[in-house]
């Protein structure tokens, strides 16, 4: 008789949204910065060294926090690692808006680093562990969904606190309390993870959790994977990540991380208002910018989720590279040129929506898929460490690059490396879509 296989799609779902709301607290703060940033200048008199450096320290952060939740993740669980990147995230947004100076605002925005850090690692690898093979790709990108809603969320309270006075900043940070304490309140409700808890010798707890998820084949399929998979582990450490049978995948997960930063779109996110400065626009013009661009990647980040599990990771990941590469040549002539901003602006929304249906979310959706369950955790830090440690050095040279090359020189470089990615992706990345984590780890890592 054929096995018949089943799944609460409801109660996956759900549990997806609720851990991808560490997502939204990546977004807020990722984006706050872009419609405080003409009022920080004013209230710390910032150079561009200092604006860079003060727009990077929450990547610093991210690699901290990153460290931390590999960290908890491994020894107590994704659930309690989420809980903690909340909470962290709460009390930073309230010490940056309450800041006095400009030491203790940078310290701060390390600090939310941190939360944001833990939660860019936690949230899609929980996801992934939690999501059947058919529905990951799609539960995946729902973090980066919620991204993108704090993006705009953000970027829309930005826009109409801007004319509250010179304190605005203040409570453009400081909002960042409410969905942080709303993230905590849902983690309570989630389960942990079945890989993990297998892995912590809990299979009872994990068996029952799949059971909750899908149907008793999926289950008893599900654990007899996980456990082959884990069979003869011992304590992993990071030296392992670079295991030569492991290290092809981990060194494409790095490489695709490092990539989702130098392809430079969040140059675009951070420094909206330098760019479009730049080609004459009011500080009101440079803020409804940045709502546009909120708009526009939402909408096709909900285009990117409906296709990941249906075109796949590979060709979409091929067309946003290329598609980048273009648009930024373009970008760099019509800044260079002085042109309008009204084709400015079209460009920029090109930009966005090409990133937002493949860099965006497939990177994420492939760190937490290609790597073995013994050395995911371990093998997820150093790859979302890359990717802020990219962060990082994007944001603190641009302003510098800028000053010396003008707003539209980076541009050029960043169309390089898009070029450069594009080629990466042809020759290395795989397909990953429709296989469990178990049947990837098969084929990615042993043939």
């Amino acid at each position: 008789m054929e096995k018949t296989t089943s799944f609460n799609g409801t109660y996956i779902i759900g549990i997806s949204f609720i851990s991808a709301l560490g997502g939204y607290l990546f977004g807020f703060d990722f984006a706050v910065i872009s419609g405080a940033l003409p009022f920080l200048r004013k209230e710390f008199l910032l150079d561009p060294l200092w604006e860079g450096f003060l727009t990077g320290s929450l990547a610093l952060g991210c690699m901290v926090g990153c460290l931390i939740a590999g960290n908890i993740s491994e020894r107590y669980g994704r659930r309690p690692g989420l809980m903690v990147s909340a909470f962290i995230f709460a009390i930073s947004s309230l010490g940056i808006a309450l800041s006095k100076g400009l030491v203790f605002f940078v310290i701060m925005r390390f600090a939310a680093g941190i939360g944001v850090g833990m939660a860019s690692m936690l949230c899609p690898m929980y996801i992934a562990e939690i999501s059947p093979a058919a529905v990951r790709g799609r539960n995946v990108a729902i973090n980066q969904l919620t991204v993108v809603l704090g993006i705009l969320i953000t970027n829309l309270c930005n826009y109409f606190l801007a004319d509250t006075g010179p304190d605005a900043w203040r409570w453009m940070f400081g909002l960042g309390v409410i969905p942080s304490a709303i993230f905590l309140l849902g983690v309570t409700w989630l389960p942990e993870s079945p890989r993990w808890l297998t892995k912590a010798g809990k299979t009872d707890r994990a068996r029952a959790v799949l059971n909750r998820i899908g149907s008793g084949n999926f289950a008893d399929d599900t654990m007899q994977a996980i456990q082959k998979s884990l069979a003869g582990g011992t304590k992993q450490s990071f030296k392992a990540v670079f295991a030569k049978a492991v290290r092809p995948a981990v060194l494409v997960g790095i490489t695709l991380a490092v990539f989702q930063q130098f392809c430079g779109i969040n140059v675009v996110f951070n420094y909206t208002s330098t760019i479009f400065a730049s080609v004459g626009s009011s500080l009101n013009q440079q803020l409804f910018e940045t709502v546009s661009i909120g708009i526009v990647n939402l909408l096709f980040t909900l285009l990117a989720i409906w296709q990941v599990d249906k075109l796949g990771r590979r060709p979409l990941m091929l067309i946003g590279s290329l598609g980048l590469a273009i648009l930024y040549i373009a970008l760099a002539f019509l800044l260079q040129s002085h042109a309008a901003a009204v084709w400015v602006s079209i460009s920029v929304l090109l930009a966005i929506s090409i990133y937002a249906i493949s860099i965006a979310p497939i990177t994420w959706v492939l760190i937490s898929e290609i790597f073995p369950n013994k050395i995911r955790s371990e093998a997820s830090t150093v790859a979302v460490i890359s990717l802020w440690g990219a962060y990082f050095i994007l944001v603190f040279t641009f302003p510098i690059l800028a000053k010396v090359l003008g707003t539209y020189g980076p541009f050029y470089l960043y169309a390089a490396i898009c070029f450069g990615g594009f080629l990466f992706i042809k020759t290395k990345v795989k397909e990953t879509k429709g296989q469990t984590l178990e049947e990837l780890e098969d084929n990615l890592i042993r043939h």
